[in-house]
């Protein structure tokens, strides 16, 4: 299988001058159509601005962002094959507004005809069902509201979803809940994932291959297996490992 997505020697920089920050620092990956790829590093090391960078919510000062061989063009189209779900799931749903209007507004932004159908198998799909659909955001737990966010990404069933941090704002005994619904998606639906995490217990679950960053930088690429195995050739890949592992007596 050849790469759905390639990023090419990506370079972010925010601001001028004494506050300029580069951001992410001439950083390389391809992610193959139906894989899993993860970005590792602690808070500050660039891995969510590559996501943000890639679906155009970040400047782009230099590299390439590929999709399907081709520089990816922002819009509706890039929309509908490219789709994002956020870290925080309360943030990223408008209190105001009902789970049906929250899912309705994408369905009429690229002018679907079959809004009730596709809102309906998107509930049933992340395991919520049409109960939840007059709801507001306040009423749902917080993994129900990040399953709200899955269904939002899905209805315009696209190719690819960038993965932010996905399950770090949920209790410990709903993060594999999450995750192991993402797994199963991605597995009925041929899906293509990037996933941003700082936790490698968690890409080691979701992901065959990953890039671990450092000061907007990429450190160590690393396959799933080598993960598993403990071989990794970087300090800060051992250390990201040892916090990854939590507590022992």
């Amino acid at each position: 299988m050849g790469a759905l997505i390639e990023v090419r020697d990506l370079n972010v920089v925010f601001g001028k001058g004494r506050q300029r920050v580069h951001a992410v620092k001439d950083v390389s990956f391809a992610v193959e159509r139906g894989g899993s790829f993860g970005l590792v590093g602690e808070s500050g090391s660039g891995k969510s601005t590559v996501l943000r960078a890639i679906c155009g919510l970040a400047p782009i000062a230099g590299g390439q962002v590929l999709l399907d061989g081709a520089p990816v063009p922002h819009g509706i189209a890039f929309a509908r094959r490219v789709q994002m779900v956020f870290q925080d799931p309360y943030a990223s749903l408008h209190p105001r507004h009902t789970i049906d209007r929250v899912l309705a507004e994408p369905i009429a932004i690229h002018g679907l005809g079959d809004g009730e159908d596709r809102i309906e198998r998107a509930l049933d799909e992340v395991g919520l069902g049409s109960a939840f659909r007059f709801r507001y955001p306040h009423q749902l737990s917080g993994g129900q509201r990040q399953r709200v966010a899955i269904a939002r990404a899905l209805l315009l069933e696209p190719e690819v979803l960038l993965l932010d941090e996905p399950t770090s704002a949920l209790d410990a005994s709903v993060q594999a809940e999450v995750l192991n619904l993402l797994a199963r998606l991605r597995a009925e639906k041929g899906l293509t994932y990037l996933l941003v995490s700082h936790d490698l217990a968690v890409v080691d679950h979701m992901c065959e291959r990953l890039l671990v960053m450092q000061h907007g930088a990429a450190v160590e690429r690393l396959e799933a297996a080598a993960l598993e195995a403990h071989r990794v050739d970087t300090e800060y890949a051992r250390t990201l490992l040892r916090a990854s592992e939590g507590y022992r007596r």
